[in-house]
């Protein structure tokens, strides 16, 4: 019994230094490019898809498209790290940092649906609801990361509130939308994650 007391302990201890501990699984390079393929997509959509609002489903396609390859190759990173780590309390952080980054993401494919197939009048808000959820995802995985990051979820709210105010109308769905929100936003993630941690990592 008391082994078993002594064992549940350990688990514990061990889960909160993994929820104290500052993740540096997320690199700047592969944030930065999902930042980069954000401001292609858009420019993609502006010679590709003139007119959102009269070809929902290529824009949708379009920027489906870009997610897929996001969470793949953030994916993969995740996995590799697993794989490569030497520590369980690693990968225990890793596991950790998925919990709390996946449910904005499953969040905003489940409000697409809901909005395409029940709301179609309201498609226009898509841009501003996923970076308001994002936002969420980043203040949840706050305490795994740099300090600094708060200013990256505060700026995906602002943004995505912006959007919600600004792109309606004939602005509605604007390829600047989602590079003002998610091409910028990641970048500027990018550039916190480098300061903070590798640039730092690199001088010790």
């Amino acid at each position: 019994m008391e082994l078993r007391e002594a064992l549940s302990q350990i688990t514990q201890i061990r889960a909160q230094m993994a929820r104290t501990e500052t993740f540096r699984g997320y690199r700047s390079g592969t944030v930065g490019f999902s930042g980069l393929l954000g401001v292609a997509g858009a420019a993609a959509q502006a010679v590709w898809i003139p007119e959102p609002l009269a070809d929902v489903r290529g824009y949708l396609t379009l920027w489906a498209g870009v997610a897929a390859v996001c969470v793949v190759v953030w994916g993969a990173e995740m996995a590799l790290r697993c794989r490569r780590a030497t520590l369980s309390l690693t990968r225990q952080t890793t596991l950790l940092a998925v919990e709390q980054f996946s449910p904005c993401l499953a969040a905003g494919g489940l409000l697409t649906v809901a909005i395409v197939t029940r709301a179609a009048d309201s498609v226009w808000m898509l841009p501003g609801l996923w970076a308001v959820l994002f936002s969420l995802g980043v203040f949840a995985s706050f305490r795994l990361l740099p300090k600094p990051v708060i200013w990256v979820a505060a700026y995906y709210l602002a943004a995505g509130l912006a959007a919600l105010v600004l792109a309606q109308g004939d602005a509605a769905l604007s390829p600047w939308a989602m590079a003002g929100t998610f091409g910028v936003g990641q970048l500027l993630a990018a550039a916190v994650l480098y300061f903070t941690l590798e640039r730092t990592d690199a001088e010790g």
